[in-house]
């Protein structure tokens, strides 16, 4: 929760929108009483105000004058929310005059209402008038005077600490994390004068399942919120009374799972921003939108809209949309965009096939919004006219200071004419995807500062512009050009900036320019190019920048060019190249700065080369070379950097090099290596610095090297069916282990003698009959460390009643189960001791018939269980034999849908 707001601010704001334009028209012409109240409170405040100053300094040594500031700042906000009443009553005038039709009903409840609003506004300023008069004839008693020469803003209030009670909390946040449920917000409870609402992301992005009559009640009792952010929240639907919070700013419900917004949203005349990003279930929005007149801010990205709300273009003030859906019906169409002049920032145009005509389309008069800086157009459907496609996109001419255009899905033969004769001295990203009719890319030569294009999916396109492509590019990416012959001529002098080149799914390129790439090139991409046989010539000299090299699936090339590759290659990535034998030559020596090299899917590569690989690397990863017979000599001497080792589906390989393994490697992972009979002897004291070890699908491997493993050790997963044992003394000789995962170790009965080790955090045990058969001796309660524990796997007549006392530790946070056929009831005396349990999940337990608990622990914020049909009766809400048991928990999760507490639940006590 923040602290004390700055008291002169607020007074600001007051003052400022008691002068505004619209709050003076609204009062012209109305009750000669009601203005002068306006003009009493407005001399209130101007003569409160002037005492700031003078409190400011007085309230360190006087404790009268601080306990005067505190009340009297809850008395200048209540008159900002009664100022701020006011002025929504003008707006809501405003609107209802400039929408509603003229019928006589119609103007008879609206001037039945205004006589009703009157009435209890003038009571209202009457009351606060009051409230100012008293702290004003206390300034004598308190000695305060007027003091000028300070700034309103920069007057403060000591004492920075939050209120003992939540009652007059006005902000509210908090970082969302992992455990909290809606229970977390009754510290607000009873926070009726909150203004701000604000969840913080921890970075998770964790969502909290937030119920509609919770979300009602929350609306209920904060009615002056201004901010309100439920991002994250899963929130299916808005209840109506939303229309309530009158003095609403910002609304941010982005990545929840919203389907529709309630017609009353339309009457927040004071939403600035409406933030509605990636909710994916979103299809529509209210009709009555264009009511939002005060609206600035409207995102729509990544939602499932179909069409706009009629008359949307009556939001003249919008000055960000980030999507427009053009629909199929009458009212929803492109000329909705006609009026929004203001439009800034970036907007995405969909739904273009529904546009009729050329004509239609100049209706959205792109050209005059000369703020936009980011454009896409995206017709949604396979052109079935492509003349109309052409009108229709040369009609939509955005203006010349645009930044980023993408164009997705045109159906048309050629590109508008706009785009090649009009000067865009200030786009810097162009991109054209799916425009499965162009012939031709258009000229790029009035794009000077043009630093990135895509093309994407452009099947007939089949060669680049006569006049070459901008000099001040940096990146290039061509994919799925199916017809593409060639890359630009002589792009080695006419591109002098270009860094990145991405060359995928091109299959008919088979050569790179003569000349070859521009020797700023500092990463090259390349992949599915079947007929490619081979990289650039000389490009070892050529391309002295060169950093990353990426070649994918390149059936044709069979060797490196001659010279090898350039010296400043710091990553090497190979993959699917069938034909290629070998690595290039001498790389130990003519590639100094290598650190990255991963090799996989190389059939007929069957040995490094002479000399090694490259003293820099720090990472090696190879996979499926089914010919390779054997690591790099010497490389416990020759690799002294590297760090990641990864030895994946490399069936020849049958020992590790003699003299081991590089002592500075921290993670290394071995998998179906079906010849591998062991791990690297002498492990445990020459990989000192070994953090990570996966070992799995390795049928040769029966025991652990002789002396164990490395005392570094935080992880450790293995998968290994022959494996007997886990290493001896491990409690010991491992004391740094975190995380100890054991799969399929089917004849792995014990842990060793003298368990695990105490530093153990996590254990995870999946499909181990014979050792969870021997569960009694893991000694578990030894482990002060142990907050995860998960147990899986088809124990046949092994469990029929989990757990037993005293095998699971008090630390526990997390205890995940499952797949147990056998399983027919939870142990209360093995549950209760866990006094630290957050979450337990358990699945697959076709005979669990009940919890056999009187109450599962109450530390308990999350429960899942999953494919339990016989416990699913028994645990249904306030009905089911078992739900007093599990009532107490916040979030209950039966087949992945989530049990919503009720509003008692949430804040019992409550009518």
């Amino acid at each position: 929760m923040a602290g004390e707001a700055l008291l002169g601010a607020a007074f600001g704001v007051l003052l400022d929108r008691l002068a505004s334009k619209e709050f003076i028209n609204f009062f012209r012409g109305r009750k000669h009483d009601e203005k002068l109240l306006i003009k009493k409170l407005k001399l209130k405040l101007l003569g409160l105000n002037k005492l700031l100053n003078d409190a400011e300094d007085k309230q360190f040594t006087d404790r009268a004058v601080k306990e005067w500031l505190d009340e009297l700042k809850g008395a200048v906000y209540d008159a900002e929310d009664l100022v701020d009443e006011i002025a929504t009553q003008a707006l809501r005038c405003k609107v209802e005059a400039e929408y509603q039709s003229g019928s006589n009903q119609v103007q008879s409840l609206i001037s039945s209402f205004t006589k009703l609003f009157d009435d209890e506004i003038e009571s209202k300023l009457k009351g606060m008038i009051d409230v100012l008069e008293e702290f004003t004839e206390q300034k004598d008693v308190l000695g305060l005077g007027e003091v000028d020469g300070r700034n309103w803003s920069q007057t403060r209030l000591e004492d920075a600490k939050p209120c003992s009670t939540s009652e007059n909390v006005r902000h509210f946040s908090y970082v969302r994390r992992y455990f909290d449920g809606v229970d977390k917000l009754k510290v607000i409870k009873d926070a009726k004068c909150l203004r701000t609402f604000l969840r913080i992301e921890h970075g998770y992005g964790i969502e909290v399942w937030l119920h509609k009559q919770e979300l009602d009640e929350i609306i209920s009792r904060m009615p002056r919120l201004r901010l309100l952010t439920l991002s994250r929240y899963c929130v299916k639907e808005l209840p109506y009374s939303i229309g309530k919070l009158i003095h609403l700013r910002f609304l941010d419900l982005s990545y929840s799972h919203i389907t529709q917004l309630p017609e009353s949203v339309c009457t927040l005349y004071n939403l600035e921003t409406l933030l509605l990003s990636n909710c994916r279930s979103l299809t529509t929005l209210p009709v009555d939108l264009e009511k939002l007149i005060s609206l600035h801010r409207l995102d729509l990205s990544e939602t499932s809209l179909k069409e706009m709300p009629v008359n949307i273009s009556r939001l003249k003030d919008l000055q960000r949309l980030t999507a427009f859906v053009v629909g199929n019906y009458s009212g929803s169409g492109i000329n909705g965009l006609k009026e929004l002049n203001s439009l800034g920032g970036a907007i995405t145009i969909s739904g273009l096939e529904n546009v009729t005509s050329g004509d239609d389309a100049s209706e959205a008069k792109l050209k005059e919004k000369k703020q936009l800086e980011s454009l896409t157009l995206e017709w949604g459907s396979t052109a079935e006219d492509s003349q109309k496609e052409r009108d229709i996109l040369e009609n939509l001419e955005p203006p010349t200071n645009l930044k980023l255009l993408e164009i997705r899905n045109y159906g048309g033969t050629k590109f508008p004419t706009w785009l090649g004769d009009q000067p865009f001295g200030n786009m810097v990203s162009l991109t054209l995807e799916k425009c499965e009719n162009c012939f031709s890319l258009p000229p790029l030569g009035q794009m000077p500062s043009l630093r990135t294009l895509t093309i994407k999916d452009c099947p007939k396109i089949e060669s680049f512009p006569e006049g070459g492509l901008p000099s001040s590019l940096t990146d290039l990416s061509i994919k799925k050009c199916k017809k593409m012959k060639s890359l630009p001529e002589h792009m080695h002098t006419l591109l002098p900036s270009l860094e990145s080149l991405y060359l995928f799914d091109c299959p008919e390129i088979e050569s790179f320019p003569e000349g070859g790439l521009p020797s700023s090139l500092t990463r090259l991409d390349i992949g599915n190019c079947e007929k490619l046989k081979s990289l650039p010539e000389q490009m070892h000299t050529l391309l002295p920048s060169l950093e990353s090299l990426q070649l994918l699936t390149c059936p044709e090339i069979e060797s490196f060019p001659e010279g090898g590759l350039p010296s400043s290659l710091t990553c090497l990535d190979i993959k699917n190249c069938e034909k290629l034998k070998s690595l290039p030559e001498q790389m130990h020596t003519l590639l100094p700065s290598l650190e990255s090299l991963q090799l996989l899917t190389c059939p007929e590569i069957e040995s490094f080369p002479e000399g090694g690989l490259p003293s820099s690397l720090t990472r090696l990863d190879i996979k499926n070379c089914e010919k390779l017979k054997s690591l790099p000599e010497q490389m416990h001497t020759l690799l002294p950097s590297l760090e990641s080792l990864q030895l994946l589906t490399c069936p020849e390989i049958e020992s590790f090099p003699e003299g081991g393994l590089p002592s500075s490697l921290t993670r290394l992972d071995i998998g179906n290596c079906e010849k591998l009979k062991s791990l690297p002897e002498q492990m445990h004291t020459l990989l000192l610095s070994l953090e990570s070890l996966r070992l799995y699908d390795c049928p040769e491997i029966e025991s652990f090297p002789e002396g164990g493993l490395p005392s570094s050790l935080t992880h450790l997963e293995m998968n290994c069916e022959k494996l007997k044992s886990l290493p001896e003394q491990m409690h010991t000789l491992l004391p740094s282990l975190e995380s100890l995962q054991l799969l399929t170790c089917s004849e792995i009965e014990f842990f060793p003698e003298g368990g695990l080790p105490s530093s153990l955090t996590d254990l995870y045990i999946w499909n181990c009959k014979k050792l969870v058969g021997g569960r009694r001796d893991w000694g578990l309660q030894a482990l002060p460390s142990l907050t995860r524990l998960t147990m899986m796997g088809e124990f046949e007549d092994v469990l029929e009643s989990f757990p037993e006392e005293g095998l699971l530790p008090p630390t526990l946070t997390d205890l995940s189960f499952g797949e147990m056929p056998d399983l027919k009831s939870l142990n209360g005396r093995g549950l209760q001791p866990l006094v630290s349990l957050k979450t337990m999940v358990f699945s697959k337990c076709p005979q669990l018939q009940s919890l056999s608990v009187e109450r599962l622990p109450t530390s308990l914020s999350e429960l899942h269980f999953w494919m339990c049909p016989l416990l699913v009766p028994r645990c249904r809400r306030e009905e089911g034999e078992d739900w007093h048991k599990i009532a107490h928990i916040p979030n209950i999760y039966i087949d992945g849908r989530r049990s919503s507490k009720s509003i008692h639940d949430m804040w019992p006590g409550e009518t």
